[in-house]
């Protein structure tokens, strides 16, 4: 059986089938969306750093934009949510082509130039000139589309395609010579290798893949505010998820974000001063002793990671 079919069987499946049993049996409805929508945005960061070796810090600019290209498909449009998912889309797409040229970036530079490009993004939308279109910072109210139960579904289309496309990657000579670019640049171009494409392709999958995860999120919610949106925590735990799990595997995002937002629903909300503590011992342990994550630790005891 080749490894991609493989992966799709035992772990792309059986976690969206798991997923789309448990609202039946949990009653914990937002929490499970929320776990759909960080397994997405971790593969997202997994996509562009972790086979490209980009650390996208203002990540979430992607995932506001596709909030606010929802929430205005909506309101001036008239058009149903669904359609209004697949502009979420679009509009994300379209801001990763615009910020192309951060990918000539390396580095701490690349990662400090999407960070602020996120900011201008979220002082753009909040804007009071802009009321008339994105609301400012007056907040978004789209009741009228209110469907949590659809909203849902729809997160798990996207985690089981974003899942989908890191198999690929991770099984296709494509993805290979991602991560031939991101490992020596200058070696992959001499081989043939079309260096800048390779980039712009998976910073844009990752741009989509946000994008749409901020869509499902705007219909899931349906009443948000610019700085919710753009909230940095969307960023920083996709890429902690990620990098605590191991990047460039599939497995790995997935481990890391069961665990550590697990351990954040179970601690965070009801005793955040020992949270903070944990999660800091966490971090500061995979930085000194796992710094390729937990992928790493099996990988030493002999263990193939997907």
């Amino acid at each position: 059986m080749p490894d991609a079919v493989r992966h799709l069987l035992f772990i792309v499946a059986p976690l969206i089938a798991a997923f789309a049993v448990l609202p039946s049996v949990y009653d914990n409805h937002l929490l499970l969306f929320n776990f759909v929508i960080f397994l997405a945005l971790a593969q997202g960061v997994n996509i562009i750093y972790g086979f490209t070796g980009y650390l996208p810090f203002g990540y979430v600019g992607f995932f506001g934009a596709g909030a606010y290209g929802f929430a205005i498909t909506v309101m001036h449009l008239q058009a149903p949510a669904i359609v209004a998912v697949l502009a979420a889309g679009i509009v994300a797409l379209a801001l990763g082509l615009l910020l192309t040229p951060l990918l000539r970036l390396s580095g701490a530079y690349f990662s400090i130039a999407n960070l602020a490009a996120a900011l201008a993004v979220l002082h753009f939308v909040a804007n009071p000139a802009l009321e008339s279109i994105t609301r400012g910072p007056y907040g978004v109210s789209l009741t009228g589309t209110f469907n949590p139960n659809m909203a849902y579904v729809v997160a798990l289309v996207l985690l089981a395609g974003t899942l989908g496309v890191v198999v690929f990657l991770k099984n296709s000579s494509f993805g290979l010579a991602l991560q031939a670019v991101r490992e020596d640049p200058v070696s992959a171009a001499m081989a043939g290798v079309p260096v800048v494409r390779m980039r712009v392709i998976a910073w844009l999958i990752a741009a989509l893949v946000a994008g749409f995860a901020g869509g499902a999120f705007a219909w899931y919610v349906s009443v948000f505010y610019p700085d919710n949106v753009f909230s940095s925590e969307f960023s920083i735990f996709a890429i902690v998820f990620a990098l605590f799990g191991g990047v460039a595997t599939i497995l790995g995002p997935i481990v890391g974000v069961i665990i550590l937002y697990g351990v954040y629903n179970l601690i965070g909300f009801t005793t955040p001063q020992y949270f903070q503590l944990i999660y800091g011992l966490l971090i500061m342990g995979l930085v000194l002793f796992l710094p390729a994550g937990l992928a790493s630790l099996a990988t030493r005891r002999g263990w193939h990671v997907p």
